[in-house]
């Protein structure tokens, strides 16, 4: 063999094994029901027995035995001699429970104006997180300054071995590839997945971030919601997240919609339906030609600017441009043209999930995003609305728990999925 032919050689082979050890790896936004996964998520809410995770998972002893010692030897679990029972004998009394100090995941969520950065540990809690401008100067230059960030921020957890990477963005994802066309940030055919996981030596998977959000309700611990039109203190009944269909409801900036059905997100093959063009009645202009369009009317920048137009709050303040937040607080500080104005969003917002629903009539709705979350007295006027526009009897229907962290907490389940659908073979993917 030639000394040029050698180097070629090398050269592919060095290629492939960059591309086996950083592959784009599609998500799993569902609840998986081998063994090893199941055993896994008992574990991830604290230290728990193994007669208990038998319980809870529907196996036998000797199945869950099999399972605990395999993820010890990956090193997802650890041990807690310390919390053993008082007379209990044997190791197979000794608890068990997620290794939260030994890993984490990097999660990231590229927004139509911002991009969050949080590293997650196995048990899909928040440890830190940054946030940054998105780039609007060229898809290359955004994702490459997106990375460049990701792998500054992943500097800081030295003492923690990253596993894996997740991107939740807008836009429609090939998951396979991880590329992504993005209208709103003129991206079309962004290499995020290779990018990303060249920059960052980690296996990345990347998902549409509304489906991403619904599987944040299936797969993390979701903190406390609020059903939507219920008296404080009144407790009601609802299905189980991980059974029956759920309709997810996502406004912020964009807004979109995702199905989970018997604890699996619906990821149609030619990416996700829109929900942006849905007629609202207003008079807003959008970018289409039409007018009411709901992402134009109800969508952060649009409601902004109509609250500059009508003299509710400044185009600038002493620190610079004013933002929805300021238009918030203004509700807060006593303004009634403010609280008029996010009234008004909130009835359209109402009427609109009442359509939603009443054409899927799933199980349960759950609402997600600031324009859910950010100014809590409209959720009233959204409950009235969707009371009035549904004629299917009332449903379980809740503000997500997540609050005004549901991104980073979508990229963060992106960066976990496959870890949680199938652990064993996650690490050996790793090991490879």
């Amino acid at each position: 063999m030639s000394t040029r032919t050698a180097e070629r050689t090398s050269r592919s082979a060095s290629t492939a094994r960059t591309r086996t050890q950083r592959p784009v790896v599609t998500p799993e936004l569902r609840v998986a029901d081998n063994p090893a996964a199941a055993v896994l998520r008992a574990a991830t809410t604290g230290p728990v027995s193994r007669d208990d995770a038998a319980r809870s998972t529907g196996s036998s002893i000797a199945t869950v035995n099999r399972q605990v010692s395999a993820l010890l030897a990956a090193g997802l679990l650890r041990e807690r001699p310390d919390l053993t029972a008082a007379g209990a004998v044997g190791r197979p009394r000794v608890p068990f429970e997620v290794d939260h100090e030994k890993y984490l995941t990097l999660g990231i969520h590229i927004g139509a104006a911002a991009t969050k950065i949080v590293a997650a540990d196995l048990r899909g809690r928040i440890l830190g997180g940054l946030a940054i401008a998105t780039p609007q100067t060229g898809q290359q230059f955004a994702v490459n300054t997106v990375a460049r960030s990701a792998r500054a921020f992943l500097q800081r957890w030295h003492r923690r071995k990253p596993l894996w990477a997740g991107v939740a963005i807008g836009g429609r994802v090939d998951p396979l590839t991880g590329v992504v066309d993005h209208p709103k940030l003129d991206w079309h055919g962004a290499a995020v997945g290779s990018v990303l996981g060249e920059v960052l030596e980690l296996p990345v998977s990347v998902a549409p971030h509304v489906e991403a959000m619904a599987a944040s309700e299936l797969l993390l611990p979701v903190p406390d919601s609020a059903r939507v039109g219920e008296k404080p203190g009144r407790k009601s009944a609802s299905t189980a997240p991980g059974t029956g269909s759920s309709l997810y409801f996502y406004v912020r900036e964009t807004a979109g919609i995702a199905v989970t059905l018997d604890g699996r997100v619906h990821t149609p093959s030619n990416g996700p339906g829109s929900i942006a063009h849905l007629p609202t009645g207003s008079d807003v202009r959008c970018t289409c030609g039409r007018t009411g369009c709901l992402e134009v009317t109800v969508g952060d920048r649009s409601v902004h600017a109509r609250a500059v137009g009508r003299g509710i709050i400044p185009a600038h303040n002493g620190t610079g441009g004013t933002t929805i937040a300021d238009l918030y607080r203004a509700a807060e500080a006593g303004s009634e043209p403010a609280r008029e104005l996010l009234a008004e969003r909130a009835t359209i917002l109402g009427h609109t999930v009442a359509l939603v629903r009443d054409m899927l009539n799933p199980d349960r709705v759950v609402l997600g995003g600031q324009a859910f979350t950010a100014y809590r007295p409209a959720v009233t006027h959204v409950a009235k609305a969707f009371q009035q526009g549904s004629q299917l009897p009332p449903t379980d229907i809740r503000i997500s728990g997540f609050g005004g962290k549901v991104q980073e907490f979508a990229a963060v389940v992106t960066s976990l999925s496959v870890l949680y659908a199938d652990p064993l073979g996650a690490v050996r993917r790793l090991s490879a």
